[in-house]
């Protein structure tokens, strides 16, 4: 490829043929300001660079006009000014012209502080807003039990069309109408819950506004924590034990899981439990699934089912790959019944007093925890007050705000330990939080269980990192079990119709998290969550894992104890009434 050679800012730079002039000036040190741009949309590959805000405009010498900077290459010879008095006079306006519809309700914004628009018109010292345009007053969609959409403070930048249509390939929201008129709205205008929306929460993430957010259900926990009659107990995902800091001023990655701990524990929970308890309890039941397809012609690729964005979407898109899916509840899932029974039980509480909580990374929990089947302890007690597994869902962001309005100094809280009974996890299932780490402990117990040997490396490398699709294989007493694991479900939808065309009979397993990089690139995560981000809180994940004493989940000996006092064996009765579940054929032809 041919390189460019131009001027910027009176710098020399030559760049390869098809730089855009945004990315030449990044390489002399030019910062030129962006709002709707977006370099990397969870993964590297997919950009959304539309021009459509304006704000990146810059001069070319001979151009009548300003120039987009994010989506216009350099020429040969091109001579560019980026910051000119009526260039910035140019972006200031456009923001201003944001503004002038706006309802400017920041202090009372979830995104207060962390708006992008408000911290560029910071940047670029915006002071007055000359224009001014009539408010328009759309009503908010709250259909979703996950997300929020408040199209008020739409700035029509369309991130969450790319992260949804090309990231995702759900395609579940639109740009509709012209100019002032224009909206961004679910396909068809109908409420988001009536579209094919997965709840996997990438457009909040990628949002620059608060136009898209998880639901707010701190208030519900708030009351509870205060409600006595209430036992109000709390479990935490794996992949929140390394993000939740950075929003307290840690390095991304950091393990804070103690300082979790403590902050939940001075938050007024009754108990505090680790989702990696439940998580070795997962790969308990989904292993010996799978060894059990393995040896009897089940149907085979198995499926993970740890993602309810990912089930949803194979609910909507490939209903007639749904056998492939296992039975197994996620570990969220698996905690709540196992929370108002075998809990209940053994510390002597009524299980309708129980209030279950949930920490994590992901705006589908919520719409998971809602699903109409998901109350399991209120058919094993057959009583029907007893309320669903998992009372309510929060996202790390929502924990965020509750450490905050409590005045927690979290930065400085000691580390502190889970409670008994529900508090102890393997290094198998902190591995959860990545992509690729469901497959890696599934494998290190399945492959003990199988040929009775210990695992002679405990690390599959092959499964790790941010490439799209992996695969691995591993020789378990002369049968080699080859494995696959994707992230996005772009990269799903990729494998999916290779099942259904019948080219991956000879594969095993198939892990597919929704998210790009895993649970840790999550729709209810820190923002902002960039690639680099993922890639380090990934990192975190390994760190802690390596520093675990037990690291393989058949070893967890609370895991030993509850299959010895009350489910007595993995894929028993008693499992399947509490741990398993069916799915249900959706989309536009069911």
């Amino acid at each position: 490829m041919a390189n460019i050679t131009c001027t910027i800012d009176g710098q020399r730079v030559s760049v390869p043929e098809g730089t855009t002039i945004l990315n030449a000036a990044k390489q002399v040190g030019v910062k030129i300001p962006t709002l709707c741009y977006l370099e990397h949309v969870g993964l590297r590959h997919v950009k959304h660079e539309v021009g459509e805000c304006r704000v990146c405009v810059v001069e070319v010498e001979g151009k009548k006009d300003f120039v987009t900077s994010c989506n216009t290459p350099v020429e040969e010879n091109m001579i560019i000014h980026t910051h000119t008095p009526k260039i910035i006079a140019a972006r200031k306006l456009n923001l201003e012209m944001m503004l002038s519809d706006h309802h400017l309700d920041c202090p009372t914004c979830p995104k207060n502080g962390i708006c992008e628009l408000q911290k560029l018109c910071a940047e670029l010292n915006v002071r007055q807003i000359r224009p001014q345009g009539e408010k328009k007053e759309l009503p908010i969609d709250d259909s979703s039990p996950s997300i929020i959409r408040d199209p008020n403070k739409c700035i029509l930048c369309q991130r969450c069309i790319t992260a949804c249509r090309v990231l995702q390939t759900v395609d579940a929201l639109e740009l509709y109408g012209n100019g002032y008129d224009a909206v961004v709205r679910p396909k068809g205008g109908l409420p988001l819950i009536e579209t094919q929306c997965v709840a996997c929460g990438q457009c909040a993430l990628v949002c620059p506004t608060g136009a898209i957010l998880e639901k707010d259900d701190t208030g519900t926990v708030w009351k509870a924590l205060a409600d006595p009659k209430k036992h109000v107990v709390v479990q935490t995902a794996p992949s929140t034990h390394v993000t939740i800091g950075e929003a307290f001023g840690l390095p991304v990655g950091t393990d804070i899981t103690g300082k979790m701990v403590a902050a939940l524990k001075r938050l007024g929970f009754n108990a505090v439990f680790d989702t990696n308890w439940s998580a070795d309890l997962t790969i308990m039941e989904e292993g010996y699934e799978l060894i059990h397809r393995i040896k009897n012609g089940g149907v085979l690729p198995q499926f993970t089912s740890c993602s309810p964005g990912w089930i949803k979407f194979c609910e909507e898109f490939y209903p007639d790959l749904l056998p492939h899916i296992s039975s197994c509840k996620s570990p969220q899932q698996m905690f709540g019944p196992i929370a108002k029974t075998y809990y209940a039980e053994k510390k002597g509480i009524n299980p309708e007093d129980i209030f279950v909580v949930s920490i994590m990374p992901c705006t589908a929990k919520k719409y998971e925890a809602a699903r109409p089947e998901m109350n399991a302890a209120a058919t094993y007690w057959n009583n029907p007050n007893i309320t669903r597994d998992v009372d309510v869902v929060l996202t790390s962001r929502e924990l965020i705000r509750m450490i905050r309005e409590a005045g927690i100094d979290f930065a400085n809280l000691p580390d502190e330990p889970y409670d008994p009974l529900m508090g102890e996890g393997t290094g198998a299932a902190q591995i959860f939080g990545a992509t690729g780490g469901v497959m890696e402990a599934a494998l290190r117990t399945a492959y003990e269980v199988i040929t009775g040997k210990t695992l002679p490396k405990l690390d599959f490398e092959d499964v790790r990192g941010m490439k799209e699709i992996k695969e691995a294989s591993v020789n378990m007493n002369g049968l080699t079990v080859k494995v696959l694991v994707a992230h996005s479900l772009g990269a799903a939808r990729q494998l999916l119709d290779k099942v259904r065309a019948g080219e991956l009979k000879d594969y095993h397993f198939i892990e597919i998290m929704a998210c790009p990089g895993g649970c840790i690139g999550g729709g209810g995560q820190p923002i902002p969550t960039t690639v680099e981000e993922r890639e380090n809180r990934i990192k975190g994940i390994y760190e802690r894992d390596k520093k675990l004493k037990i690291r393989k989940s058949h070893e967890n000996p609370e895991i030993q104890a509850i299959y010895k006092e009350f489910l007595k064996e993995p894929l028993g009765h008693k499992s399947h009434q509490l741990l398993h579940t069916h799915y249900t054929p959706r989309g536009k032809s069911n």
